[in-house]
């Protein structure tokens, strides 16, 4: 059984797992097709499954593709915490522009639906984390967009110091939001 929570972005929402815990640990489903199905009421061909391990202050984003290799993304944490955070790049949605932040754990074991058309972003707040995604297409290289992390205009609280944070080379050099939805 999965329970599905809408956020206040269009098409995206949290995913929570049923957790069964006894004093063996924990056991629950990370993914099932069927139930996915039943409790978003979408039908989604997940093709590829990728996995970071970052350490704390990491800041991964914020990333896309565009056109047909645009990429749906169910994105968790295996171990640890992050502060996960998407933006709406679709100009013609209603949450164009605005952005939702969650906090992914190890824990709580919730799931982000990030819909075709979002930037997606996290930073890690613990010591180190596993983060684990599934995307509904291949990565592109020529398909591939950013946004700068401190974009003014996003004003993306990140809740790390920025002297703290912890970017790549690649990561640093991302246009702002406007350059990139161009």
């Amino acid at each position: 059984m999965l329970e599905r929570i809408d956020t206040s972005l269009k098409d995206c929402f949290i995913v929570r797992p049923r957790v069964f815990e006894d004093d063996r640990g924990i056991f629950f489903e990370s993914y099932n097709h069927n139930r996915f199905k039943e409790a978003t009421g979408l039908d989604v061909d997940f093709v590829q499954d990728n996995q970071s391990v970052s350490g704390y202050g990491v800041l991964r984003g914020l990333h896309f593709q565009v056109g047909e290799m645009a990429q749906a993304k169910l994105v968790r944490v295996i171990k640890g915490k992050v502060l996960d955070i998407v933006v709406d790049v679709r100009k013609e949605s209603e949450s164009f522009g605005k952005h939702f932040s969650i906090i992914l754990d190890d824990e709580k074991h919730e799931q982000l639906f990030v819909p075709k058309g979002f930037a997606h972003g996290f930073v890690t707040l613990s010591k180190e984390s596993i983060f684990a995604y599934k995307c509904d297409n291949y990565y592109d290289k020529e398909s591939e967009r950013g946004i700068i992390y401190n974009d003014a205009t996003l004003s993306l609280d990140w809740h790390l110091p920025h002297e703290t944070l912890q970017l790549s080379k690649k990561d640093l050099q991302l246009p702002t939001f406007r350059e990139a939805i161009q």
